[in-house]
């Protein structure tokens, strides 16, 4: 939750943010009515995707970043499509 205490903060001080969250914690940040949410169907603790994926980290970066241009009113979640491949990038670097 202190992320979106965070986020509110600096919204407040005209900072766009944009949380990404896995679908785990969707609930946490439609309570929170963050002003912008993306949603992965990631696992805990990978929000942009497997270790070492760095197309998958870039195209939820990307889409997060497109939200902060879309977006201009309070409480928007969008999904991000796409699941969590851990077979393609589970070696240990």
């Amino acid at each position: 939750m202190s992320v979106g205490h965070v986020a509110r903060a600096a919204e407040q001080a005209g900072i766009s943010t944009v949380g990404i969250y896995v679908a785990a914690f969707r609930h946490v940040a439609e309570v929170m009515a963050l002003p912008r949410t993306l949603v992965t169907r990631h696992p805990f603790g990978r929000p942009v995707g497997p270790v070492g994926d760095k197309a998958r980290h870039r195209a939820v970066v990307t889409a997060a970043l497109d939200m902060v241009g879309a977006v201009d009113h309070g409480g928007a979640v969008a999904t991000m499509p796409g699941r969590f491949d851990a077979g393609r990038h589970n070696r240990r670097d």
